[in-house]
């Protein structure tokens, strides 16, 4: 069934401070970084404030955890229950499961694991982990990583979690690959599919490819200097995953200048006729 939710990269200056986790190679080991933006409103407030705007579902970045300890995850699995909606997707943006140091790898899956586990405490249904960036030719890494997806699938499922990937990075750029890690990887894994991820003449054919197998779709348009969507092309896109039986979730994107939640309005005048079309608000 459709509906509309949205990302929490979509209102990433009005959350707090960023918390980027990286790989420091001199030490081996994962280490955060934080990138400071203005607090409009906490994490803990946005269901009741996505919910007031008519929004089904929200996806959060794990950068946006301010805290990932058992006592705030469960106020933020709380607050979603008193707005009554959903927490659809845990967006875990780092680790790289193609990594040539096998000590990166090993230390990236615990990592994993322990979102996954944070991501039953919150009560997401899904956590979505980049499948890794060897270049799309790298048939090897391919197998690795669906191996390893494979893994963390079945540890996810024990904890009532579904995992799931993306067209995001260099592995996963291609809608060939895409359903070729799926494949090998079973049926614990699924996708996302995002507009903005695919480039090319085949983006088209890609969005088709991919979408039936996609528990949700990042609705991302191109945008102008102001911030206004390409209607033309981003209509191509919502046309491509719904003429191949896409009736999941509409994750709106937006990431242009000004006002973001105006952005996203912009973004929902186009959007909301196909979701309503498939019978959902």
């Amino acid at each position: 069934m459709s509906y509309l939710s949205v990302s929490t990269w979509s209102l990433h200056r009005l959350l707090g401070p960023l918390r980027w986790t990286i790989w420091d190679e001199e030490t081996g080991t994962h280490r955060t970084t934080q990138q400071d933006q203005p607090e409009v409103m906490t994490l803990l407030e946005l269901p009741q404030e996505a919910a007031a705007r008519g929004f089904k579902a929200v996806e959060i970045c794990h950068f946006h955890f301010p805290s990932v300890e058992p006592e705030y995850c469960a106020r933020l699995r709380e607050s979603f229950r008193e707005a009554g909606i959903s927490f659809d997707t845990l967006l875990l943006d780092y680790g790289d499961l193609t990594s040539g140091n096998p000590e990166r790898v090993e230390s990236d899956l615990e990592l994993m694991r322990n979102w996954i586990e944070t991501a039953s405490r919150c009560g997401a249904r899904q956590i979505r982990i980049v499948a890794g960036e060897a270049e799309p030719t790298n048939q090897a890494a391919l197998k690795q990583s669906a191996r390893l997806f494979a893994e963390l699938g079945y540890f996810a499922a024990d904890k009532q979690v579904r995992v799931v990937t993306e067209n995001f990075k260099a592995l996963t750029s291609t809608g060939e690959n895409c359903l070729e890690l799926l494949r090998v990887a079973g049926d614990a894994v699924r996708i996302i599919t995002d507009f903005g991820n695919f480039k090319g003449q085949a983006k088209y054919v890609e969005l088709a490819m991919t979408a039936p197998y996609s528990v949700s779709v990042h609705a991302k348009p191109h945008y102008d200097e102001n911030g206004h969507p390409d209607q033309e092309e981003f209509e191509r896109c919502l046309r491509a995953v719904s003429a191949a039986g896409y009736r999941g979730p509409y994750v709106l994107i937006y990431d242009g200048p000004g006002d973001m939640w105006e952005g996203l309005e912009r973004i929902r005048d186009i959007v909301e006729p196909f979701a309503s079309s498939h019978g959902s608000l």
